[in-house]
């Protein structure tokens, strides 16, 4: 056996509930991360859109809080193609909206997140901090990032969308493979945002990916109690991840305006409009604003995450915080906002109980 895999499935194996508290840029904090490690479950830091001060920063708080392991997660998008025009109309069609609220849009728009792979400084912080597991999104890192990840003693994982992916990702070196189903709240890790999209469902994909590849399979995407977590074991997965279920505990860094569409409950949608790249939302006035508009209209992520980032800063000075990119899976309906521990206390009992019949 690939003492990589032994080593990978005795991380979960360890757990006492098979269960990774998914890092999701935004609202996971040191504290939430730390509090899912304390009760059993792999806390995750979501440090894709963190500056290298900020993510070591998070990271060496969280390794404060917890002497468990916990996992840190970074984007391996590819660097934006730039088309002036197309960011020139994008902000002119938002102008009339930023006057609603007394403001302007930037003048320009910055490429405000760098990838992992061009980011050395990223890498030796995590070099020099150790995270135990470090998990990818969008894509994936160079082979050589990749080795001294491995060198340092870090496991990977990294997300995939479809069966093709899965195999890019086993072919990399990494040692498990998150199965991200269409229903999955946040980002769509996609490699290729351009490309054609399957949108398979949890349960497919995870089966897929068990039947296909040697590796660990972690199921992720619309699972929200512990009766999902025996689901998505029983379909093959060595663990779950969820992250719309975390959103509401008191350790989150989601906003008042956030929680309280949360526990609303209601649609979800995907939208590009919001960063660029296809993420399910909270239906709210950001997506309400941007439903007519046709993917050729968005520039490219994280581009246009800069003019939303301004908008809702925008609207929440004047006391409105629906254009917040209010992130939630197609489950969000079944959130319960309960402290990370009592949270991970009830999802342990729901899924022993389902796991004895």
């Amino acid at each position: 056996m690939n003492p990589r895999y032994a080593s990978t499935q005795a991380l979960f194996q360890a757990l006492a509930l098979p269960l990774l508290q998914a890092p999701m840029a935004g609202t996971a904090t040191p504290e939430l991360a730390a509090a899912a490690s304390n009760a059993g479950a792999l806390g995750g830091l979501g440090l894709g859109a963190s500056t290298p001060a900020a993510a070591r920063a998070a990271i060496l708080r969280t390794q404060a809080l917890t002497v468990h392991p916990f996992q840190v997660n970074l984007f391996c998008h590819a660097a934006p193609a730039r088309d002036t025009e197309v960011e020139s109309r994008w902000i002119e069609r938002a102008r009339p909206l930023f006057e609603t609220f007394g403001s302007s849009p930037p003048p320009a728009l910055e490429e405000i997140y760098r990838p992992f792979q061009l980011d050395p400084e990223i890498l030796e912080i995590l070099l020099e901090t150790r995270p135990a597991v470090v998990s990818f999104h969008f894509g994936l890192p160079t082979p050589a990032q990749i080795e001294a990840l491995h060198d340092a003693g870090c496991l990977l994982l990294a997300t995939a969308t479809s069966l093709d992916e899965a195999r890019r990702i086993a072919a990399s070196g990494i040692d498990a493979i998150i199965a991200q189903g269409w229903s999955a709240g946040g980002h769509r890790g996609i490699f290729d945002p351009d490309a054609e999209d399957e949108r398979l469902s949890t349960e497919v994909l995870t089966r897929r990916l068990v039947a296909e590849s040697t590796l660990p399979i972690l199921a992720a995407g619309g699972l929200m109690d512990g009766m999902d977590i025996a689901r998505a074991l029983s379909w093959g997965a060595s663990a779950a991840q969820l992250g719309t279920a975390f959103i509401g505990c008191p350790e989150s860094a989601a906003d008042p305006a956030y929680r309280e569409r949360l526990a609303a409950g209601g649609k979800t949608v995907m939208t590009r409009a919001i960063s660029g790249r296809p993420a399910r939302c909270l239906e709210n006035g950001f997506t309400d604003w941007a439903r007519d508009a046709h993917a050729g209209e968005i520039p490219a992520y994280p581009c246009a995450y800069d003019l939303g980032k301004a908008l809702n800063a925008a609207a929440k000075a004047n006391g409105d915080g629906s254009y917040g990119a209010q992130w939630a899976g197609a489950e969000a309906d079944r959130a319960r906002a309960l402290p990370v521990a009592a949270l991970i206390e009830t999802l342990a009992a729901e899924w022993r109980r389902a796991s004895r019949g």
